[in-house]
């Protein structure tokens, strides 16, 4: 068998059922990772190379508006705006945002508002007409395909957020970070025109209360003007919520994705109870290995991702069965994704040298999972960084709603100060080492919160714990592009 070639059991590149819009599935998807480290020139760089490039749709309103408050240098997000379906909407947001010239150094962005149950008008078209800044510029000027991905965790975005991508013409949801039994519901009402809406988890509901957040295509769309249905594929960890997902129609994904403990970002816990080792990492085992036959069984395609970045992983997923892989480290450390360059640099240096340690962190997320955190300098994974931080919760991607004392709504993140988290019913056990996530992954891409005493809020990196790539990519200085990978990947 020689470099390029795949072993038969393989469905690489199979039939998909009717739909969707192309003849074949992807052989790679490109990860959608952290906040903007999967942005549109990624995307659109791995679409041009004939896979799936997918754009991170996690706090795309915040990347967006402070792209505007820069200036919009390229003038990018000004050009999708112009294309946006409600002239009107997208004037009011670049009335709102946009500084010509940029909002000066040391000068603080102005915030988004924060994610709620019960959303004004004008907040939802700020999340609708950001998803579809960032699809519609991955999308544009060619005929490839594009997804975007999202966490289950921030459910009160969802259907919004959805929405924009779907306007931009998006051809693959992804969603992991939790059970995402609704979306293909969600997609399916907002393809047909219906007002749609996904239930939200509130800490100290009753069993017979309901929480949703809806949105209403019509706000959008002429009257008559359908939408096109993008597919979905429900990022996992085991074949047994795969298995619970594929049972019913209503709950039915296009295909998965399914993740092993060592892929970069959020990872789910071991099933069973959670044992850590000396470094204070979550301890999996048999039962959470893959099992392949199983995932073979239901009958729909799936991706491998967390150590299949390689020429050999793809030929491994092939002969177990899978359509293909699932990629981020690689394409997160090259030329077109949005870590900052020197900060991107010092990454694959510090990996090829063998000094770079990324750690499966069971407390860094205020989500309850599992996250990875690489050990860079004067990072937020960094002690003495985080300890002089002072916490805050301003952008609240995170936060949860509960039920506060009379009934009404309230929210919290394990991430904001202790005392204000304890106040809302947290526990100081449940908030300690909490990294601010939403204020990390921003400054990693270059869009860090400037306080007004000077303070500049740190990164945050999150990669898979594979680096191994990197001896195959970087030996060009270090400096490799997405096209790069693909052409690794597939072993030319």
């Amino acid at each position: 068998m020689t470099s390029t070639e795949l072993p038969a059991p393989g469905r690489l590149g199979a039939e998909p059922a009717a739909g969707g819009g192309h003849d074949s599935f992807p052989v790679i998807i490109q990860g959608g990772m952290g906040v903007g480290v999967s942005g549109w020139r990624l995307a659109r760089a791995v679409s041009l190379a004939g896979q799936l490039g997918v754009v991170s749709g996690v706090a795309l309103e915040t990347v967006m508006a402070r792209r505007l408050q820069e200036g919009d240098p390229g003038g990018e997000t000004r050009r999708a705006l112009e294309a946006f379906p409600v002239p009107k909407v997208a004037e009011r947001i670049l009335d709102r945002y946009f500084v010509d010239g940029g909002v000066g150094p040391g000068r603080p962005f102005r915030l988004v508002s924060r994610l709620g149950l019960h959303q004004r008008p004008g907040d939802i078209a700020v999340t609708v007409v950001a998803n579809f800044v960032e699809v519609f510029l991955a999308k544009e000027g060619h005929a490839g395909r594009v997804g975007v991905n999202y966490l289950e965790k921030v459910q009160m975005a969802t259907p919004a957020a959805a929405l924009g991508a779907m306007l931009a013409g998006v051809d693959y949801v992804l969603m992991g970070a939790g059970i995402p039994a609704e979306i293909p519901q969600l997609l399916e009402d907002l393809a047909e025109g219906r007002k749609a809406g996904v239930r939200v988890d509130v800490d100290g509901a009753g069993r017979d209360d309901t929480h949703r957040v809806v949105v209403d295509p019509a706000d959008f769309l002429a009257a008559g003007v359908g939408l096109a249905r993008p597919r979905f594929l429900a990022v996992v960890a085991s074949h047994v919520l795969a298995q619970f997902l594929a049972r019913d129609p209503l709950t039915r994904p296009d295909g998965f994705v399914v993740e092993m403990p060592i892929a970069g970002g959020h990872s789910a816990p071991p099933r069973g109870r959670t044992v850590l080792d000396d470094n204070g990492e979550p301890v999996y085992g048999q039962r959470d290995l893959l099992d392949a036959a199983s995932m073979v069984g239901i009958g729909l395609p799936f991706w491998l991702a967390g150590g299949y970045g390689s020429p050999e992983g793809l030929r491994l997923a092939a002969g177990l069965g899978a359509t293909g892989v699932q990629v981020g480290s690689a394409f997160a450390l090259c030329a077109e994704s949005g870590i900052q360059p020197e900060l991107k640099m010092q990454l694959v240096n510090d990996a090829l040298g063998g000094s770079l340690r990324v750690r499966n962190d069971a407390v860094a997320s205020s989500t309850g999972f599992p996250f990875k955190v690489a050990d860079v300098a004067g990072s937020m994974a960094d002690p003495s960084v985080y300890a002089a931080r002072r916490r805050l919760c301003d952008l609240g991607y995170l936060r949860v709603p509960y039920v506060a004392p009379g009934g009404t709504i309230g929210y919290r993140c394990a991430g904001e100060p202790v005392a204000a988290f304890v106040r809302k019913g947290g526990t100081p056990d449940a908030a300690d080492g909490r990294r601010c996530l939403c204020n990390g992954l921003l400054s990693t891409i270059g869009l860090a919160q400037r306080r007004p005493d000077g303070y500049v809020e740190p990164s945050l990196v999150t990669l898979g714990q594979d680096l191994s790539f990197l001896n195959a990519l970087a030996g060009n200085g270090g400096h490799y592009r997405a096209a790069d990978v693909v052409e690794y990947l597939l072993g030319r």
